[in-house]
């Protein structure tokens, strides 16, 4: 980051966390908000880093490895619904979704 301000990553950080804010706020379907969660988690990534670098400090890496398997773990659980929604309903509308009962 030795060319980079530090004002530039945290630009990044925000457009990223805002589309997928977007995303998850406006898309019915499943996996796009899925998609979008994980553009948030990647903002936030990129925010850590870069506090990190600008303060030349290594404890926010390891939380950017825990958002990282939390990330992992997000994406297991909501394909693993995904595909249960898909299997029951035919798509993975999320509108649909919650009018299911059962």
């Amino acid at each position: 980051m030795s060319g980079v301000p530090l004002s530039w990553w945290l630009v990044l950080a925000t457009a990223l966390f805002g589309i997928g804010a977007l995303g998850v706020v406006t898309r019915r379907n499943a996996l796009v908000v899925l998609m979008s969660l994980e553009l948030m988690l990647n903002g936030v990534n990129v925010a850590f880093l870069a506090f990190a670098r600008a303060r030349g400090d290594s404890l926010a890496h390891a939380a950017v490895f825990i958002v990282m398997a939390v990330a992992a773990a997000e994406v297991a659980v909501g394909l693993a619904l995904a595909i249960a929604l898909f299997r029951h309903g035919g798509n993975v509308d999320l509108d649909r979704a919650r009018r299911m009962k059962g």
